[in-house]
């Protein structure tokens, strides 16, 4: 890797009242979040589904793209397209999101991609498990990290790198990784990661590398800067931090009524209504459901509809009769693991993993 100091310089928090800045709206310009309203579908449409990309989108051809899987392994191999999809297909239902959704919502700003909380979509992944292929071509002993590198290349943070990500061997020799080439029945778009991407069901999205060309098995950790400087929680510059990984529990409203245009506050008629939404983790099956229309002073049980799709988003449920007024609605997720979403931010330095309940404001009107 190459460092260039003058290009860019370390993360950064925002100073206080410091507005968005230009590199940060051309992110948010060229990436794109999930507009609420397509909570209501089971599967996101390709198009609907958020998108982050690091660099630039890679110019590959399928017909002659190879994967080559190499290190500490007894037989490496290499494998086109043609030959991954000779090998046994399955298909998951898998929720992405971004490591970095909710950032701009806590207080200092952590400057980067300014996600809101539209950073997700839950899509069929259709490709062949990662497994079988890595015990193939023969895990060695001692082997401690899978490297995946995918074939976009760019400068980050100063330093000159391609996308690579490690996943610990046994989280690779899971039998949920796959390496998709499919996504929602169609081949994957040039911006998801066509020809060949990476799942990884339950991790945050930084995990799941598009583009991907090489899977080296590793005798160490990856000490690369995608695992041992970017995503990191910190609460100060200097400090290692803890790595992030698993999805945290998170329930999102999909919201009610219609919209004003600029602040996106929500507008309803007075009478019944059903709130509904989407809740999701990346450490258990979601197991409640909490709905409050008053800003947390009360909460109440939400109906959450079963689901046999283990990885993906779980619908919820909540009947609500409406008068004339104005309230916040907001929905908190409990996993079977005991997560629960918190009322309170926990801030750190990158804006990661920021579970924080969402709030929507409604007025109901009056007639």
């Amino acid at each position: 890797m190459t460092t260039v100091d003058d290009l860019s310089g370390p993360a950064r928090v925002a100073e206080a009242g410091e507005g968005i800045t230009a590199e940060e709206l051309r992110l948010a310009a060229r990436n794109h979040g999930m507009p609420l309203e397509a909570l209501r579908y089971d599967v996101t449409p390709a198009g609907l589904h958020y998108l982050l990309i690091h660099y630039d989108i890679p110019d590959l051809d399928a017909a002659s793209h190879t994967l080559t899987v190499d290190g500490h392994v007894d037989t490496p191999l290499h494998l086109d397209l043609a030959a991954l999809r000779a090998r046994p297909r399955v298909t998951r239902r898998v929720t992405l999101e971004c490591a970095g959704n909710g950032r701009t919502l806590l207080e200092p700003r952590p400057v980067s991609q300014p996600w809101v909380l539209e950073a997700v979509g839950n899509a069929e992944w259709t490709g062949t498990p990662l497994a079988p292929l890595l015990r193939e071509a023969g895990v060695g002993d001692g082997a401690v990290d899978v490297l995946f590198t995918g074939a976009d290349h760019g400068i980050e943070r100063g330093v000159e790198q391609d996308y690579q990500r490690g996943l610990p061997v046994a989280e690779a020799l899971r039998e949920e990784p796959l390496l998709a080439y499919e996504m929602n029945g169609a081949p994957l778009l040039p911006q998801h990661g066509a020809p060949l991407r990476l799942i990884v069901p339950g991790w945050y999205g930084m995990a799941h590398v598009k583009w991907l060309r090489g899977i080296t098995v590793l005798d160490r950790a990856f000490e690369g800067y995608q695992n041992a400087v970017a995503y990191r929680l910190r609460q100060e510059a200097g400090e290692p931090g803890v790595p992030v990984t698993r999805i945290e529990p998170r329930a999102l409203v999909r919201p009610p009524g219609f919209p004003d245009f600029m602040s996106r506050a929500r507008v309803l008629r007075p009478g019944p209504c059903v709130l509904d939404g989407r809740a999701w983790s990346g450490h258990a099956p979601i197991t409640r459901v909490e709905v409050t229309t008053d800003g947390g002073d009360t909460w109440a049980d939400a109906t959450v509809v079963r689901s046999d799709d283990e990885w993906a988003w779980r619908r919820w449920e909540y009947p609500w009769t409406t008068e004339p007024g104005r309230y916040t609605v907001s929905a908190r997720a409990t996993d079977a693991s005991g997560r629960t979403q918190p009322v309170r931010p926990q801030w750190n330095r990158g804006g990661f993993a920021n579970n924080l309940v969402q709030r929507v404001d409604v007025a109901v009107l009056a007639g």
